[in-house]
């Protein structure tokens, strides 16, 4: 009867109202206790009985208790569960079925049922599998957790495990879309330029097979250029609507892993009948940029054209024959090409680093592979004049390709990036004043004033200064309007040289060629188009990094063995140890406080200034160069661990 005494139900909520409370995230350890990070930043302990009520990344409410200085929380209400969906190890002892959700802080066994359209038989324990969480011990009328087997994602022993588990963690397809053979070319109303003659080439990796651009280069009198960028078209073959075209819009973009590709289009369009394949012919959308000595952009014409490449080059034969080194060498209708194409990226790299602003050179880390997904080597690939040269063009065009969409048509697909969003421009402001670093608030936020600032600060060549300012830093999006790109220093960027493997691009060709054809542009690409466009870049981006974390714990499991020493540089600091990047393959590892010192109590971390003091003096910052010793290589959690090199 008390239960369902009124007097008493009030008492409660008013106990309950004037109960000290906080919401946030739970962040769980591997040591029983955990976290609650609420919006604002703060944190507070979760004790190990609590967390035996919750799980990594719920969003709880929770009461706050006070014993003099400490605080601690205790989760009572769950306002999302941070594990609706989620990626699990299958674990059958004694006729009974659970899954241990594949986390770094998770080792608990869920109980666990199978879905009925699967065959309970066919899995087995330790193959990975899709679960989701069907009670919770914070919901009403729930008193534990249960979990509900969703799919099948691989055998325990299937040597495909890390592509197959990474891809379906982010629930991306696993499989590249198949719509058929017949792919007629469409009569899109569009007269199209023979420039079959041109001596057109490609420039791409050795095993490239969805190539999307080809260039063609003349020197002009003036000493300037005139660069003809020819771009694959596969809406030449796929009308929008098409089921090939919803799959794409779906995808987004081509999933590019080591050992892997998922194609964004059917494999028959992106490796065969839109690729740039040497002396076949090609439908094209084209542009010719004029290029002036001094490297700026002038003027530019788009139009549709039918194109062949009269050679498919590699990138680092190129770079070694314009370096002077290697026996090989191109015709000389192509040779005289690439001399006049590096001589206009020097002129165009030049007028950027001038008027807009160039990225850091960093180098790109290529897994090789054997039929069984073990690593052979990883090789270290960096920009040379070969790559800088496609990539200048393809800057160059993908402005020219903005400038249009902006001017007659008033919107498409643009990727805008924001040095220092609004909200995070005072704090960079404030921030840099303690760094004696007098800036106006413009000068963050305003494109034209934010290149001079930028290359003011890079010649401070200060690592931990340039680490820091990244907390503040927004990232790039796609936007339907036209925005400023602060990366490059444009004052709009829309991309559309890699319609095989974006879709943003596809969108944007359809535009252009409304452009040449005097058609009216349709509806502005919606909200939900950009939103999706960047949320799968993100989603494709993580699994390219979690199968690479996968293949380097594997990699690297006998130089951790052995206990190998690297040089690394430090990348990130939190409340635990730092993170850090080895600078001879790009793995990164991480170093627990513990282990930097005998005595914990001896380190000190700011982990918002990115600096580590051991027994008083500093010893570690962000953007530091040390050396690092492996200790450990975890499969399980595919996680490197090391320690400061003695």
């Amino acid at each position: 009867m008390l239960q369902n005494n009124s007097a008493l139900a009030q008492l409660k909520q008013q106990i309950r109202d004037n109960t000290p409370r906080v919401e946030g995230v739970i962040k769980a350890t591997d040591r029983g206790f955990g976290f609650l990070e609420t919006d604002d930043g703060d944190s507070y302990f979760v004790p190990p009985p609590a967390m035996k009520q919750v799980l990594h990344g719920d969003r709880v409410g929770a009461v706050l208790h006070e014993e003099g200085d400490k605080k601690s929380v205790e989760p009572d209400t769950l306002i999302e569960t941070g594990m609706a969906r989620f990626i699990a190890r299958v674990q059958k002892r004694d006729g009974r079925l659970a899954v241990i959700p594949d986390h770094p802080t998770m080792n608990t066994p869920l109980k666990a049922r199978i879905k009925r359209s699967l065959d309970e038989a066919s899995i087995n324990d330790g193959d990975w599998v899709v679960a989701r969480l069907v009670r919770h011990p914070l919901k009403p009328d729930d008193r534990a957790f249960f979990t509900q087997i969703d799919e099948l994602v691989a055998k325990t022993d299937d040597p495909a495990v890390p592509w197959r588990v990474t891809l379906a963690r982010h629930a991306l397809e696993q499989e590249c879309p198949d719509a058929g053979d017949d792919w007629p070319l469409r009569d899109e109303g569009l007269t199209r330029e023979d420039l079959t003659a041109e001596p057109f080439f490609t420039i791409d990796g050795e095993k490239t097979r969805d190539m999307d651009d080809a260039l063609r280069i003349q020197t002009r009198e003036d000493g300037g250029w005139s660069l003809t960028v020819a771009i694959a078209d596969p809406t030449a073959y796929v009308e929008e609507g098409h089921a090939a075209d919803l799959e794409a819009r779906t995808r987004a973009f081509t999933v590019y892993l080591p050992g892997q590709n998922v194609t964004m289009l059917p494999e028959q369009l992106a490796d065969d009948l839109c690729s740039l394949w040497e002396n076949k012919d090609r439908p094209v959308l084209a542009c010719t940029l004029e290029i002036g000595a001094d490297g700026s952009l002038g003027d530019y014409r788009f139009f549709a054209a039918t194109a062949r490449s009269h050679a498919k080059l590699a990138y680092d034969r190129v770079s070694d024959w314009l370096e002077g080194q290697g026996d090989w060498a191109p015709v000389d209708a192509i040779g005289e090409q690439l001399k006049a194409l590096a001589a206009m990226t020097e002129a165009r790299s030049a007028w950027r680093a001038a008027h807009a602003l160039v990225f850091k050179d960093r180098p790109d880390f290529v897994f090789d592979l054997d039929d069984a997904g073990n690593v052979l080597d990883i090789r270290t690939e960096h920009r040379r004049i070969a790559n800088r040269m496609i990539e200048e063009s393809m800057i160059a065009a993908n402005a020219c390709c903005a400038h249009l969409l902006a001017e007659h048509v008033g919107h498409g697909i643009f990727n805008v990036h924001r040095a220092f969003e609004p909200e995070k421009a005072e704090a960079a402001q404030e921030f840099l004043a303690e760094q004696d670093i007098q800036v106006e608030h413009e000068q963050l936020t305003e494109l034209s004033r934010y290149t001079e600032l930028k290359r003011e600060l890079e010649g401070r060549d200060d690592a931990w200064l340039d680490a820091r300012l990244r907390r503040f830093q927004g990232f790039t999006s796609m936007s339907a309007q036209p925005g400023p790109h602060f990366g490059l220093g444009l004052a709009a960027y829309a991309t559309w040289t890699s319609p095989i493997r974006k879709y943003g691009d596809m969108v944007n060709h359809r535009l252009i060629k409304r452009v040449l054809k005097g058609e009216q542009a349709p509806a502005e690409a919606s909200q939900a188009l950009t939103e999706q466009l960047t949320e799968r870049r993100r989603l494709n981006r993580m699994a390219e990094r979690d199968v690479k974390d996968w293949l380097y714990v594997r990699y690297l499991t006998p130089s951790a063995e052995a206990g190998e020493t690297f040089e690394a540089e430090v990348i990130a600091v939190n409340r635990g140890g730092m993170r850090v990047r080895l600078t001879a393959n790009g793995a990164t590892a991480f170093i627990p406080a513990p282990l930097m010192h005998s005595d914990r109590k001896k380190v000190a971390i700011d982990d918002k200034d990115g600096r580590i003091q051991i027994e008083g003096e500093e010893r570690f910052k962000l953007g530091d160069v040390i050396r690092v010793t492996l200790t450990e290589a975890r499969e399980e959690t595919r996680s490197l661990v090391g320690r400061p090199a003695v």
